[in-house]
């Protein structure tokens, strides 16, 4: 009985060898069969006018610019190759850039078969140096292009709109973003921003010093590092959906120094909220006010903190009423304030490694957000997110342990993982909303709704046992083994955003003016905030889940207490 078993044994392990060697054998071979395939079989011989016409690639030679007047001019060209130039030439034949063989994504392999074509050719020169096609502006804009301008100073060139989409930008992209928001010129840089405005500088700089291609267009051109390309876009605002209205802000009393808080104005009879907010929006304002037939055009500011409205009545009188009354109603312009929208790396690495921990759906990207504009500086994280790297929080994709951020996101407990942190910003919310928008994030991504179907299945009760005692353990392992924090409650972030990050950036250890915390709250949504109206849906808590839960809000409001902090805000506590 031992010996067959001893043979079947052995003659497995033979077959092992085997199947490994004829492997092997065969991706070698696969290899070898596609390099051959890549390469060129010419005919050898001398280079007479019948070679060349066998050569079925080379009428489309000058349509990817291989051709010269010299190679022109060499009388071993034949007539059919020059009728095909010819025909290239004209703007019909434009569209086909040249044959698959010559055309590559490695630059290098794309300059020696020119160089290897040209010698072919009988010009041993060549083309000097050959890299890669230079992009140009996009042919298919519907805005008409204006030129290259300077990005590099102290101040933007373009002071309106600013995003980012490392990843799919494209020029029609940029334009009607900026189209929609009422403004007249579109400005793409390094590949991958946008930025809008009204107004541009006198001169601008060589077309040339716009060469870098677009992230989401190949072959068309997107600025460079410092500079922008301009499209003129205001033809296309009647016919562009407007991404949002003029929003009301309230009714509020007038400064005492109206000259000093509302740096422009507009004074004309039968003056609407439409057109006020025209003209304030072409003077890049993000606040128009109406007083009476007066409209005036502002920032938030100390002087003017939009923080004490008064009743609505007050601003709907009469406009002479209204004007005597000493009150005016705000509105909120589609322009956005960029007074706080530059952001950087941080010169020297920082001494204190400082973390922004909160559980999944607590709000910490808008928090990122609230702290990147409140500092300048960008936020860093423990995981790589791509779809927040393509919109602009590009500390995505710096290593968190490089120090070049102002602090670094992650939603890590325990021991080992908390003390590698010097100090945190322990961001807590209430665990209903909590549950609710992580289960959103991992059904339909950072903007969207879970499906009913999503709520209704075995998925949604599995993730409730689970992540209720995550919320929890979170909480008590940072209170427990974090060095120094400081512990925010997203309900009231929301509720008094620029005292409550004030707190923050001090924490921080960042010195900020009041001008730059109000234009953070004008600007607080961000883009990672889900907006719209949510799906109808029933109570998604059962009881069982509401004691589990309310179970896990008890442990942590006392655990908060013997720690010193404030217990959990009133709307946590047990439903």
């Amino acid at each position: 009985m031992a010996k067959p078993f001893f043979r079947l044994q052995k003659f497995l392990r033979r077959t092992q060898f085997l199947l490994f060697f004829l492997t092997a054998a065969y991706l070698m071979t696969g290899s070898l069969l596609l390099l051959q395939r890549a390469r060129v079989a010419l005919p050898q011989g001398p280079r007479a006018p019948g070679s060349l016409q066998a050569l079925p690639v080379a009428a489309m030679a000058l349509g990817v610019g291989l051709l010269d007047s010299r190679a022109l001019q060499d009388p071993r060209v034949s007539p059919e190759l020059l009728l095909g130039v010819d025909m290239l030439q004209s703007p019909l034949a434009r569209p086909r850039p040249g044959p698959r063989w010559l055309r590559s994504r490695n630059s290098e392999l794309r300059q020696l078969r020119r160089r290897w074509f040209h010698h072919f050719m009988g010009d041993p020169r060549g083309l000097p140096a050959l890299g890669p096609e230079a992009p140009r502006p996009a042919a298919s804009s519907r805005g008409t292009y204006v030129g290259c301008f300077s990005d590099d100073g102290q101040e933007r060139t373009l002071k309106g709109t600013v995003f980012f989409d490392l990843r799919k930008m494209t020029v029609s992209h940029c334009q009607d973003a900026c189209a929609e928001r009422s403004y007249v010129y579109a400005g793409l840089e390094a590949g991958a921003e946008c930025y809008c405005g009204n107004r541009l500088p006198a001169t601008s700089v060589g077309p040339e010093e716009c060469k870098q291609e677009c992230k989401g267009e190949k072959g068309s051109v997107c600025g460079g590092l410092g500079r922008l390309s301009v499209y003129r876009v205001e033809e296309l605002q009647p016919s562009s959906r407007k991404r949002r209205t003029v929003t009301y802000r309230g009714c509020f009393g007038l400064p005492e120094n109206i000259t000093h808080a509302f740096p422009d104005s507009l004074m004309q009879a039968n003056v609407t909220v439409d057109t006020c907010s025209g003209f304030c929006s072409k003077k890049e304002f993000p606040l128009a006010i109406l007083r009476g037939w007066e409209c005036y055009c502002a920032y938030p500011t100390p002087q003017f903190n939009l923080q004490d409205a008064v009743d609505g009545t007050l601003c709907g009188q009469e406009p002479e009423a209204q004007r005597l009354a000493e009150y005016c109603a705000v509105y909120q312009t589609p322009v956005q304030d960029t007074r706080c929208t530059d952001r950087r790396f941080l010169p020297t690495k920082s001494k204190v490694f400082v973390a922004l921990s909160s559980f999944p759906g607590a709000g910490n990207t808008w928090a990122r957000h609230l702290i990147e504009h409140a500092t300048g500086f960008y936020t860093g994280s423990y995981y790589f997110d791509g779809a927040l790297y393509s919109k602009g929080f590009k500390g995505e994709k710096d290593h968190w342990r490089s120090r070049r951020t102002i602090c670094v996101k992650t939603h890590e407990s325990g021991r080992r993982e908390i003390e590698m942190f010097d100090s945190a910003i322990l961001l807590i919310r209430n665990p209903y909303r909590s549950l609710v928008a992580e289960f959103n994030r991992k059904c339909a991504g950072h903007l969207g709704y879970a499906a009913d179907r999503n709520w209704k299945s075995k998925e949604w009760p599995e993730f409730v046992h689970s992540y209720a005692s995550w919320w929890s353990s979170h909480v008590l392992d940072w209170l427990k083994y974090g060095k120094r924090l400081l512990v925010v409650h997203y309900e009231e972030l929301r509720r008094s955003l620029v005292p409550t990050l004030r707190e923050m950036v001090a924490f921080l250890n960042v010195s900020v003016s009041e001008e730059r915390l109000l234009c953070v709250e004008n600007n607080k949504e961000g883009s990672f905030r889900r907006h719209g109206r949510r799906p109808p849906e029933p109570e998604p808590f059962t009881p069982e889940m509401k004691d589990l839960i309310n179970g896990y809000i008890r442990t942590v409001d006392k655990a908060l207490r013997d720690h010193n902090w404030a217990g959990l805000p009133r709307e946590y506590v047990p439903r």
